[in-house]
């Protein structure tokens, strides 16, 4: 942690007063923006729940009239209410995800900023994703699953759909949520896995324990029939996969290759030891292969050290003249007879 991010670290202590009047702040402005698009969206709630109808009219087919009914005299207002707050929430999520980011930014590092907001982005784009695969394909589908078992005139039996327009308003939106919010799969992952909870092996390795959860969640989100099952599980199960498979760094590879380490020259039968160098018999001289560590390089010097200074104190005894070697006999001193001089 460098000292810039320390100073802004203690730059953003507070007591815990100042925090909650931050909160309400911040909890002010998302609320004040989710009321001004509730607003907008409850002023235009017929023409957005006549757009939600069209997956409706590509499985009955498009000149098909539809025929919808509300058997309360309040239905249909509670209907465009909850139409209203769940566009206002749709168009307001970036004044709501951009409120919490400032709350909690104070408290990461300058690296952890950088690295949240990726994710920041990343989420309504993927919410945006999921909305669009219901209403292009998950709907369409389920309808024409569910129109399928309409009987018309068998038997003098006519049985026709007549839905309720809160009951697929609700259908709609439980799809569109349940997608958005499984369509978060990868940020969530990758988010685990920049904290070190997880990682791509730990992924691979559960995959069968994942699939059987996505399963149940699919069975759960969505109506009890297998088209809009298989059109919520199958994308899942994809983006899962997805998020387990080990990306290649900058490098080009998947993951980075083990630091060389230093070898003694007895680990290889095949090579000599020469002057604290390993030499191998594809060698001609006494040179290490290139990119190999020398692991006698400290021994080798201090050795030459020793040595130099061994030579440099013969050489200096060499030069040095003869002198007289005394010897203390019985306290008086003798004259040595090898140097020819005589002591008194």
């Amino acid at each position: 942690m460098s000292d810039r991010d320390e100073d802004d670290i203690e730059a953003s202590k507070a007591p815990l007063m100042d925090h909650l009047v931050e909160l309400r702040r911040r909890l002010m402005w998302s609320i004040l923006a989710v009321g001004a698009a509730f607003l907008l969206c409850f002023a235009f709630a017929k023409e957005i729940y006549n757009l939600l109808l069209w997956p409706y009219r590509w499985a009955a087919g498009v000149n098909t009239p539809i025929e919808m009914i509300y058997t309360a005299p309040q239905e249909f207002f509670f209907t465009e209410m909850k139409l209203a707050l769940f566009g206002a929430i749709f168009i307001a999520f970036p004044v709501i995800a951009s409120q919490i980011y400032m709350f909690v930014a104070p408290g990461l590092y300058r690296n952890e900023r950088r690295a949240f907001l990726p994710f920041l982005a990343a989420t309504p784009i993927l919410f945006l994703i999921g909305a669009a695969l219901v209403y292009f394909m998950a709907m369409p589908l389920a309808m024409t699953f569910f129109l399928s078992m309409q009987q018309t005139g068998e038997d003098g039996v006519t049985i026709a759909l007549t839905a309720r327009v809160s009951e697929y308003l609700s259908l709609i939106m439980t799809l569109i949520l349940a997608f958005g919010v499984c369509f978060q799969l990868p940020v969530v992952l990758t988010l685990l896995a920049r904290a070190g909870i997880i990682g791509s092996d730990w992924l691979r390795k559960n995959r069968r324990y994942a699939i059987m959860i996505l399963v149940i969640i699919a069975a759960i989100l969505t109506p009890p029939d297998p088209i809009s099952q298989l059109a919520l599980w199958i994308p899942t199960i994809a983006l899962y996969e997805l998020s387990s498979t080990p990306w290649p760094s900058r490098s080009g590879s998947a993951t980075r290759p083990p630091k060389p380490t230093a070898s003694r020259a007895s680990d290889d039968p095949n090579s000599e030891h020469v002057g604290g160098m390993r030499r191998h018999p594809m060698t001609k001289r006494g040179h290490r292969p290139i990119g190999e560590a020398s692991f006698s390089g400290e021994k080798n010097r201090s050795s030459r050290a020793r040595h130099q200074m061994d030579s440099r104190q013969s050489r200096r005894l060499r030069q040095r003249p003869d002198r007289p070697r005394l010897r203390r006999s019985q306290g008086a001193v003798e004259s040595d007879p090898q140097a020819g001089r005589t002591t008194a």
